[in-house]
């Protein structure tokens, strides 16, 4: 690659504390691999840090060749924080004085390492060293349901949500843990290097990206991708690809191998929406980018988004959204 085709590197540091709960390392740093793999204008490189080069993990597998905790980090690092587990595999004596200290180290080093501009994202119990170290005071948080109690206690000021997979408040990320880690971790990888990517990550993993009740909202990019069919991804890779294009049911259905009626039977069941449904989502997604991030005439803006007139896109937007497009400018600065 020549110099500007080089990617945008973001540097992670994986924190490791004492007794730490595998899943919640592996699982979102699985996220970050695939990631790297399927595209080439983000890089995520990671470096374990903590306490002890050696470290003994939930499932009895010790983990080695785990940095110093650095002095210094650099801009826009991510750091993240794993959860410990209290009664290991094979280890269900308490907490000894080394495994203390240890703690005791991350914290006073998330104290003084943290700044401006530097991310942290916590994975399950990892929410307590982050509010011990006074990360989390004022901010809306989460941690696994059977650290609540614990998260209040050490910030009291914070704001601690339940029955949430993640939370994100600023620069500030925290997790319900294990599994929810790589759900958090897919957020960040959408934001980072597009909504395409995490779905790709995440179709990979086998691995829903989900959304419920009061969790954080999805794209419109990603609604509708919550199964593994391959016929149907097939079909909307190619109507997120170009939105724009005449999609019609049999022009989908020869490009996904299926009949036109097999097609729009298997849509409805695995998306909870018609084909025709899922082209219109994603041209008023297409539309809601262009009419906040522009002044261009709505008749503009319509064709551009694939619809034959504003008449059209008001339609379809009206059956999605309670306000009306023009409401989507009304956040845009004047003279932009």
């Amino acid at each position: 690659m020549t110099d500007a085709a080089q990617p945008f590197d973001i540097p992670v540091f994986v924190v490791v504390p004492p007794r730490v709960l595998l899943l919640d390392v592996a699982g979102p740093i699985e996220v970050l691999r695939k990631a790297n793999l399927e595209q080439r204008t983000v890089r995520f490189t990671v470096t374990y840090i903590g306490p002890s080069a050696t470290v003994g993990s939930s499932i009895g597998l010790a983990v080695t060749g785990v940095v110093a905790l650095p002095e210094r980090l650099p801009d826009s690092a991510l750091v993240v924080i794993a959860g410990s587990a209290d009664a290991p595999m094979a280890n269900s004596r308490p907490w000894d004085k080394q495994e203390r200290a240890d703690q005791a180290a991350i914290i006073a080093w998330l104290k003084r390492a943290i700044r401006p501009g530097i991310r942290l994202a916590s994975i399950c119990s990892g929410a307590l060293l982050a509010a011990e170290a006074g990360m989390l005071d004022g901010r809306e948080c989460t941690t696994h349901h059977g650290c609540m109690e614990d998260l209040i206690r050490l910030a009291p000021t914070a704001r601690v949500r339940d029955n949430r997979l993640y939370v994100e408040d600023g620069d500030r990320l925290t997790s319900a843990g294990i599994t929810a880690g790589i759900d958090l971790m897919l957020h960040i990888v959408a934001e980072a290097a597009g909504h395409a990517c995490a779905l790709a990550v995440a179709r990979y993993l086998v691995v829903y990206l989900r959304r419920g009740g009061s969790d954080p909202q999805l794209s419109p990019w990603l609604e509708g991708r919550n199964h593994i069919h391959p016929v149907i991804h097939r079909a909307q890779d190619a109507v997120v690809a170009n939105p724009t294009q005449d999609w019609s049911v049999a022009s989908l259905a020869r490009l996904s191998g299926a009949s036109p009626r097999n097609l729009s039977r298997l849509f409805n069941e695995q998306t909870g929406m018609s084909v025709t449904d899922f082209v219109n989502r994603m041209r008023v997604a297409l539309a809601r980018e262009m009419l906040s991030g522009s002044r261009l005439d709505m008749e503009v803006v319509a064709m551009r988004a694939g619809f034959g007139s504003a008449r059209q896109l008001r339609r379809a937007w009206n059956r999605l959204n309670d306000g009306p497009p023009s409401a989507a400018r009304a956040r845009l600065p004047a003279g932009s």
